[in-house]
């Protein structure tokens, strides 16, 4: 099969043909028909993230059809299409696991960094940790909403139900997020770099009722902000943005270091939280909800040979969207 390899981090990934890796017990092998590109293999790849499994087969928003069972695997049949995410295992067992918060898990794995991912033919998965993909998506449109899709809406969960809803850094995750948080009346305003009107346009295409630079504040007060660039000098500016009793969330897995800020803008019951992910409750729940609002992916697909192209477009800023890698398999 072909696969895109991370050998060392901060060097571009290799193209190389090897076998297809067998489903273990409990795992299903994938055929992979799309695999969308995530700001989180930008952190796998530089570096950001460290210690992930070398060499690695990353990316982590994955759609394709089973292909092979594993002994024991009997949830899907082959031919079944399943989407694959970030959380790629928990043991299941832990108090993390049994309170509904296995993202948390200390012994959780994750695709695309200690699992090979989908930037490649052929992955393999623990068929507990996939999902079901609606039919109303073809394979380019749901596989953003394998990470976008769903780390914006356990951040939307995060941040309460304000009417008045802030997002900072307007990316594949905040397009996706955006329709939910409209489907559900509120009220959004969109952070971008400043004189970015590219990503202005974008934000007020998508329902935005303000869109400005992120060094501004908005005409209102916010009830809750959430910051998916991975600037952690954003926080400070939301906790400036949003009024009494607010809440920031930290919608990435990593983030620059956060400055020092007077507690003032803290005081009030203003909060600050961050989101690990997902867990499986989320993924149903947002996969049930997708086509009810109805989400809608704005994505560009590229060959998976593109990948490295595709990291470094990402990395200037030049996707609007969701970047997606697709195989000859998809049906995009």
């Amino acid at each position: 099969m072909l696969a895109m390899i991370l050998d060392t981090a901060g060097k571009p990934l290799r193209k190389a043909d090897m076998p297809s890796p067998n489903p273990g017990t409990g795992q299903v092998l994938i055929r992979v028909h799309a695999c969308a590109v995530c700001r989180t293999d930008l952190h796998v790849v530089d570096g950001e993230l460290t210690n992930p499994k070398l060499p690695l087969v990353p990316g982590h928003e994955i759609v394709g059809t089973v292909a092979q069972l594993g002994e024991g695997a009997t949830r899907f049949k082959i031919g079944d299409r399943v989407g694959l995410p970030w959380l790629g295992w928990a043991c299941g067992e832990c108090s993390y696991c049994h309170n509904g918060q296995e993202n948390l898990c200390d012994q959780a794995k994750f695709t695309g960094y200690t699992l090979d991912g989908g930037y490649a033919e052929y992955t393999v998965a623990h068929e507990r940790f996939c999902f079901s993909i609606p039919n109303f998506y073809n394979d380019a449109e749901a596989a953003p909403l394998l990470c976008a899709g769903l780390i914006g809406y356990r951040s939307l969960i995060k941040a309460g139900n304000g009417r008045r809803l802030g997002i900072y850094g307007f990316g594949a995750a905040a397009h996706i997020v955006a329709q939910i948080a409209k489907y559900q009346q509120r009220e959004i305003y969109a952070f971008t770099r400043p004189g970015d009107k590219q990503a202005k346009n974008f934000a007020m295409k998508l329902g935005a009722i303000w869109a400005g630079g992120s060094n501004e504040l908005p005409p209102e007060a916010l009830d809750a902000a959430i910051i998916f660039a991975p600037v952690g000098g954003l926080v400070p500016l939301a906790l400036k943005a949003v009024g009494k009793g607010g809440t920031v969330v930290c919608g990435g897995i990593h983030m620059s270091d956060i400055p020092s800020f007077p507690y003032s803008i803290l005081w009030e019951e203003r909060s600050i939280c961050s989101v690990a992910n997902l867990t499986r409750r989320d993924g149903e729940e947002f996969m049930a909800l997708a086509p009810k609002v109805p989400v809608r992916s704005k994505v560009e697909t590229f060959p998976l040979e593109q990948a490295n192209e595709v990291l470094n477009r990402f990395r200037a800023g030049k996707i609007e969207g969701a970047a997606v890698l697709v195989t000859n398999a998809s049906d995009a």
